[in-house]
C-alpha cells in the first residue's frame, strides 16, 4: 500500500520577528476531477493576531458547502490523511509536518437524521448543545487528532499534539443549531489550546475565498469593465477549515524569516496482485 497525494497548495509567510506578516492563497474549487471526493481549496498563513509571537495556518477543504445539504451533512474523510507541510530551509520538502486524523462516531444507529431530541432540564429539546465535555443531541460527533513530525538529519522526531478533540456541527439549520450567534458558542467550544502555546480548531465555517467562478469557468467569459467587480459565487457557501496556531519557534528554520507551506490530502492505494 502507499499514499497517493490528492493536491498540493504552495504558499509562503514571512514569520521573522522584524518582519510584517505575509498572505498567500491558492484555490482548487472542484476543478480537478481526481480529488473531487477531498478536494482542497485554499490555504492561508498570517501573523496570529492575538499573538505576534504565534503564526496561523490555514487549510480549507470540501468548497461549496451548503446547510441543506443533508442527512449526511459534510465532514472530513475518516479515510483520509490531512496535512500541513512547512518547508522552512528554502529546498521545498516538507520539514517540519503536522498531520490530522478524524474519526466520526454514531450515538443511535437506527435513524439517519444528524441530530436527535433530547430531554435537559426536565424538558426535550431538540437544539444540539454543548455541556462542557460533549455536544448533546448530535448524532455524528467527530473528533480527531493530530501530531507533528520533523524531517532532518539531525534530529527525526515526532510527537501527538492532541488526541480525541472535537469538532463542532455543521450549520443545520435554526431549529437544530440557533441562530448565528447560537451557532458562534457552538464553534467557540471547538477551540482546542494544546501544550506549548499551540491552539487549534477544525470544522465548518463561512468561505472567505472571493472568485467570479461562473465566468471564469465559461470559457474566461470575464468583463474587466464591470463596475460591480464580477459576482462572488462563493457567497453564503461553507468550507472545511483546519485552523492551527503554532509558536514561530516552533517551525522555523536556520534563516527564520521565511517558511513555505502547503496542504495536502490523501487516501491510502490498494492494488490487488491477482
Amino acid at each position: 500500500m502507499r499514499n497517493r497525494v490528492l493536491l498540493a497548495v504552495v504558499a509562503a509567510a514571512a514569520m521573522g520577528l522584524t518582519l510584517a506578516p505575509l498572505t498567500a492563497s491558492a484555490s482548487s474549487h472542484r476543478e480537478a476531477p481526481l480529488i473531487a471526493e477531498d478536494p482542497l481549496a485554499d490555504l492561508y498563513t498570517f501573523q496570529a493576531l492575538d499573538n505576534p509571537n504565534n503564526v496561523v495556518l490555514v487549510a480549507n477543504y470540501v468548497p461549496f458547502e451548503n446547510p441543506a445539504g443533508g442527512p449526511n451533512f459534510y465532514r472530513f474523510g475518516d479515510d483520509v490523511r490531512y496535512q500541513i507541510h512547512v518547508d522552512n530551509v528554502g529546498d521545498g520538502k516538507s520539514h517540519v509536518t503536522f498531520t490530522f486524523r478524524f474519526r466520526t462516531s454514531t450515538v443511535d444507529g437506527t435513524t439517519f437524521l444528524y441530530n436527535t431530541p433530547y430531554v435537559r432540564n426536565g424538558a426535550l429539546t431538540k437544539r444540539i448543545a454543548f455541556d462542557g465535555s460533549k455536544y448533546l443531541g448530535w448524532n455524528r460527533p467527530q473528533t480527531y487528532s493530530v501530531s507533528m513530525s520533523r524531517i532532518s538529519d539531525d534530529d527525526p522526531s515526532s510527537v501527538v499534539l492532541g488526541n480525541n478533540l472535537l469538532t463542532p456541527p455543521d450549520v443545520v439549520g435554526t431549529s437544530s443549531t440557533g441562530d448565528a450567534a447560537y451557532y458562534h458558542g457552538l464553534a467557540n467550544a471547538a477551540i482546542h489550546n494544546l501544550n506549548g502555546g499551540i491552539k487549534v480548531w477544525a470544522g465548518q465555517r463561512d468561505d472567505p475565498f472571493y472568485a467570479n467562478l461562473g465566468p471564469i469557468f465559461d470559457i474566461l467569459t470575464l468583463d474587466p469593465t464591470s463596475a460591480t467587480g464580477g459576482e462572488d459565487y462563493l457567497n453564503n457557501e461553507n468550507v472545511h477549515s483546519i485552523v492551527l496556531s503554532v509558536p514561530k519557534s516552533m517551525i522555523k528554520g536556520p534563516n527564520d524569516s521565511v517558511i513555505g507551506v502547503w496542504a495536502t490530502a490523501s487516501r491510502r492505494q490498494e492494488t490487488v496482485l491477482s
